[in-house]
C-alpha cells in the first residue's frame, strides 16, 4: 500500500541522490548527527515505511527531496537510519511515517502528516505552523514544523564551569524568560526584551538580591497556540521539542544563533556564580488528547510514547493536559535520559525541575510504582544513577493531576532528587493567615519536614521550600485576595486552584486604605522571614520581592502581557521590601547555622542546635488554638546564636528571651512590624535589646542575634 503513495517525482528525487550520496547510515546516535562528510539521520518508529523530507528553506511549502527509506537497508529493529553525504548543519528536515491508522487500537500512523524528529535540536517553520492543520484530515506539509540539523559542538565555552553550589547555601529564583524583561520599563532594548540576551543584562539585579540559581520556566520549543480561544500559551508547558529552544526567547532571527544566545546566557550566569535549572515537562506533550494534533510522537509510534487506556483507543490523562508520556517504556526512558544529558553536556545547565514528576512514577499501564520495591528499574532510577547527571540538581514536583502524591518519595528514592515541598507552602500560608491548629505543622516545616522526609542519612536541604511559585497567586496577591480572579483566561473563572489559603487583610484587591496596606506589607515580610529562617532550600518566585501582582489571577498560563510580566517600576515603589529581602538573604548566607546538613530535633525533643519555646522559655504551645512559636538556633562551633519569634495572633504578645552568657546581649535584626529601614538592621548597627522580654506586635516576626 505504501508504494502506491509514492509519486514518480519522489522516485526521481531518490535516483538523483543514489549516486554515492546515500548510505545505509547507523542506528546511533538518534536524531541528526553532523559528520565531516555529511549527516546521519536516525529515528525510532514501528511504522511500515518512513520517508525523510529535506527542505531548501525553513518555510518551504514542499520538500526539495523526498527519500523513501528501504526497510531492508535503512531499518534495524525499528530504528530507521540513513547517511547523506554533502549536507551539513543548517539543513531543514522532517519525516512521514506510513502504517495502519486505527485509533481505536492505538495505531495512529498517518502518512499525510509531516512529523518532527523528537531529537531535533532546533525547529523551523513557526511562521507557517498551523495547529489546526495538524489536527484535521489531510496533508499539512505546507503548514508543518520541521527540524534543523545542528552541530552543538560548534561553540567556544572558554573556561566555563558549573558553580556546584550546595543546597545548603542555595537561593533559587523561579523566573519566566519572557516575563522577566518584556515590560517596556525593563531598561532592556526593544529587540532584547523577553529574551535570553535580555536576562543577561539583568544578572546584576539577581546578584544584588543574593540569588544563586535561576529556575527557568520551560524554554523548550512549545506550542503557543495550545490555549483557549485567541489566547496564547505563555508558561510553556506544552512541549513540541524537548531538545530545541523556544525561538521566541531569542533576539536572533536564525534558530542556530538562538543556541549561541542561550549558551551566552548560561556562561554569563556561571561567571556570576548563578546556576541554571531548567523546568522540564516529561509528563505530557503538546499533542494533547485524541482530538489533538499529530506533530511528532503520535504519528511516529503512538503506542510507544503514550500511556493509553485499557482498550488502547484513548489516553490516560495523569497530566491534566490530555495525554501522559509513557516515561517507563525503554524507548521513552532512553529519550528522556538522552535529552537531559544533552542539556548538561552541550548546554552546560546545572539541573532540572521535573514538572508533575509523579507521572514518571507510573508504569507503562499507568499504575503507581510507589507500591513496588524501590530497586525496581524505572526512569527515576535511571536519572538518579546516570553518571552524566551526577551532581546536577534534580528537583521533583512530587505529584500529578490524577492524585498520585509523592512528597517524601523522591527524596527517599535515592541520593540526588529533591522535592518542591508543597506542605511547606500550605502550612506556612495557614499559619501566617491565622488558621487554627497550625503551630505544630509549622514547626515541622521549619525543620525541613522530618514528618515527610524520614531518611536520617540525607541532606535535609533536599526540601525545596517555597510560599509561592508560577502556579498560583503571587505573594502580593496572596495577601490581597480571598478568591481567584481568572476571568481573563476565558474559562469563566473555572480554571486555577480554589484552595489558596489566602487572606485579603480586609479588602479584596487593590486598596487605598493605609492600615490594610501596612498589614499586607507586614504579612509579606512575615512570609519571607519564615521561608528564610527554615531548614531546607528556599525558592522565591519572580517579583515577589517587589510585590509583583497578577491582579488576583492564580493561573496566568495564557497571559503574555503586563499582567504576568515583571514591572520594573515596582522596585522603586517597593525599595523597602527589596532591601528587607536582600538583607535577610545576606544574613542567612553569612551564618554557618544555616549551612547545616543534618536534621535537628523534632518538636518532641531538644537539640544542641535548636530549642523550642512559646511566649515562655522551653514552653512551646502546640495546642489547637495556638498562634505563636519561638525557637533558639545555636551553632556552638561558630558562637552563633539566634532567637526567632513568630506571632500570627491578632494581638501583641510578650516573649521571654533566653539568658546569654556574661558579656553577650541580644540585638534586633528583624522586626516585621517596624517601617523600613528599622524592619531590618544589619548586625553592626542593630539596636540592643534591653531586658529579658520582647514585645512582638500582632501578626509579626522578630529575629534577634547575640553578640
Amino acid at each position: 500500500m505504501f508504494n502506491n503513495l509514492l509519486t514518480s517525482q519522489t522516485s526521481i528525487r531518490d535516483k538523483q541522490l543514489i549516486a554515492g550520496d546515500i548510505l545505509p547510515g547507523q542506528t546511533f546516535p538518534l536524531g541528526a548527527t553532523v559528520f565531516p562528510d555529511g549527516v546521519n539521520f536516525c529515528i525510532f518508529s514501528r511504522a511500515e515505511a518512513v520517508e525523510l523530507l529535506l527542505f531548501e528553506s525553513p518555510e518551504a511549502p514542499q520538500p526539495s527531496r523526498v527519500i523513501a527509506l528501504d526497510p531492508k537497508i535503512h531499518c534495524s529493529c525499528y530504528y530507521w537510519h540513513i547517511f547523506i553525504r554533502g549536507i551539513k548543519s543548517g539543513q531543514v528536515y522532517a519525516y512521514r511515517a506510513h502504517g495502519e491508522y486505527a485509533p481505536e487500537q492505538g495505531l495512529r500512523f498517518d502518512g499525510t502528516k509531516v512529523l518532527l524528529d523528537p531529537y531535533a535540536k532546533a525547529i523551523a517553520g513557526e511562521q507557517i505552523y498551523n495547529r489546526q492543520a495538524a489536527q484535521e484530515v489531510g496533508d499539512n506539509c505546507a503548514q508543518a514544523l520541521r527540524g534543523i540539523v545542528v552541530d552543538p559542538r560548534d561553540y567556544d565555552w572558554e573556561d566555563d564551569h558549573h558553580p556546584r553550589t550546595p543546597y545548603s547555601t542555595s537561593i533559587i529564583y523561579e523566573l519566566h524568560i519572557a516575563g522577566f524583561t518584556s515590560h517596556p520599563n525593563s531598561g532592556v532594548s526593544e529587540k532584547k526584551r523577553g529574551t535570553f540576551a535580555g536576562l543577561i543584562e539583568k544578572i546584576p539585579y539577581l546578584q544584588q538580591l543574593g540569588i544563586t540559581a535561576v529556575e527557568l520556566l520551560p524554554i523548550h520549543y512549545f506550542d503557543v497556540n495550545d490555549a483557549v480561544g485567541e489566547l496564547k500559551n505563555y508558561w510553556g508547558y506544552s512541549t513540541i521539542g524537548f531538545f530545541a529552544l523556544h525561538h521566541d526567547y531569542s533576539s536572533a532571527c536564525d534558530p542556530l544563533e538562538a543556541l549561541d544566545e542561550f549558551r551566552d546566557l548560561v556562561k554569563a550566569l556561571h561567571r556570576a556564580g548563578i546556576e541554571v535549572i531548567l523546568d522540564v515537562v516529561f509528563n505530557h506533550t503538546a499533542e494533547g488528547d485524541h482530538q489533538g494534533p499529530t506533530i511528532s510522537w503520535r504519528g511516529l509510534d503512538n503506542q510507544t510514547y503514550y500511556i493509553l487506556s485499557e482498550d488502547q483507543g484513548d489516553y490516560h490523562n495523569y497530566s491534566g493536559c490530555g495525554n501522559s508520556f509513557k516515561a517507563n517504556h525503554p524507548v521513552v526512558s532512553r529519550f528522556i535520559i538522552d535529552c537531559l544529558r544533552y542539556w548538561v553536556t552541550e548546554m552546560h545547565v546545572d539541573g532540572f525541575r521535573f514538572d508533575l514528576a509523579s507521572v514518571l512514577a507510573r508504569d507503562v499501564a499507568g499504575a503507581s510504582l510507589w507500591h513496588t520495591s524501590i530497586v525496581t528499574a524505572n526512569i527515576l532510577w535511571a536519572i538518579e544513577s546516570d553518571p552524566v547527571l551526577a551532581r546536577t540538581k534534580l528537583i521533583a514536583e512530587a505529584w500529578d493531576a490524577a492524585g498520585l502524591y509523592g512528597v517524601g518519595r523522591f527524596v527517599d528514592l535515592g541520593d540526588w532528587f529533591t522535592e518542591w515541598n508543597g506542605p511547606f507552602r500550605d502550612d506556612v500560608r495557614r499559619f501566617i493567615k491565622g488558621d487554627l491548629g497550625t503551630v505544630k505543622s509549622l514547626a515541622a516545616r521549619i525543620l525541613a519536614s522530618p514528618d515527610m522526609y524520614s531518611r536520617s542519612d540525607t541532606d535535609i536541604n533536599r526540601s525545596i521550600n517555597f510560599v509561592t511559585c508560577h502556579d498560583g497567586f503571587t505573594l502580593n496577591d496572596l495577601v490581597s485576595y480571598n478568591q481567584k480572579h481568572n476571568q481573563a483566561n476565558g474559562e469563566n473563572n473555572r480554571d486555577g486552584g480554589n484552595d489558596n489559603h489566602s487572606w485579603n487583610c480586609g479588602e479584596e484587591g487593590a486598596t487605598e486604605d493605609p492600615e490594610i496596606e501596612r498589614l499586607r506589607l507586614k504579612q509579606i515580610k512575615n512570609f519571607f522571614t519564615v521561608l528564610l529562617m527554615s531548614q531546607g532550600t528556599p525558592m522565591i518566585s519572580m517579583g515577589d520581592e517587589v510585590r509583583r501582582t497578577q491582579q488576583g489571577n492564580n493561573n496566568a498560563y495564557c497571559q503574555n502581557n503586563e499582567l504576568s510580566w515583571f514591572d520594573w517600576s515596582n522596585i522603586e515603589s517597593n525599595l523597602g521590601l527589596f532591601r528587607f529581602v536582600k538583607n535577610a538573604i545576606a544574613l542567612i548566607q553569612g551564618l554557618e547555622v544555616f549551612r547545616l546538613e543534618k536534621a535537628l530535633a523534632t518538636t518532641a525533643g531538644r537539640d544542641p542546635y535548636l530549642v523550642w519555646h512559646g511566649i515562655e522559655l522551653h514552653q512551646p504551645d502546640w495546642s489547637e488554638d495556638s498562634h505563636y512559636l519561638a525557637f533558639t538556633l545555636v551553632h556552638p562551633l561558630y558562637s552563633e546564636y539566634l532567637h526567632v519569634m513568630f506571632n500570627a495572633y491578632w494581638e501583641p504578645l510578650t516573649y521571654e528571651l533566653p539568658r546569654l552568657r556574661q558579656g553577650h546581649n541580644w540585638y534586633r535584626v528583624i522586626d516585621t512590624a517596624l517601617p523600613t529601614p528599622e524592619d531590618f538592621c544589619e548586625l553592626p548597627t542593630a539596636p540592643l535589646v534591653k531586658g529579658c522580654y520582647y514585645h512582638v506586635a500582632a501578626r509579626s516576626s522578630v529575629v534577634l542575634v547575640a553578640k
